[in-house]
């Protein structure tokens, strides 16, 4: 079970959205899903270097409660902590419908918009 100290940082769900725009062109937007609590893991240098990422990249791992609404995230989302706008790499559900683990990176130089 997620204890509910460890959820001490807000984080931003955001859903990709495309529409069409001019000239029947893609347009892509970010509207927000909603804020949950989480808790904030930074992935360590050595396994950063297993991995294979390149030094410009902030990895990590958020873990939020469980809910219906927010079970429906994956690797096409994108959540906003720290000023920073960070790409969901994989999702993962903890235990059953307790809590969901959500692997994210950002680039270093890349702020929210």
């Amino acid at each position: 079970m997620l204890a509910s100290g460890s959820l001490d940082r807000r984080v931003t769900l955001l859903q990709r959205q495309i529409s069409k725009g001019a000239l029947n062109s893609d347009v892509e937007a970010w509207p927000e899903f909603g804020t949950v609590w989480a808790s904030y893991k930074p992935v360590s240098d050595g396994e950063r270097m297993r991995s294979a990422e390149v030094a410009a990249t902030i990895e990590a791992r958020f873990q939020i409660r469980w809910s219906e609404g927010v079970s429906v995230i994956d690797p096409t989302w994108r959540l906003r902590f720290a000023g920073r706008d960070w790409d969901v790499v994989a999702v993962k559900e903890i235990g059953r419908h307790e809590g969901i683990e959500i692997s994210a990176a950002a680039r270093a130089d890349r702020v929210a918009s």
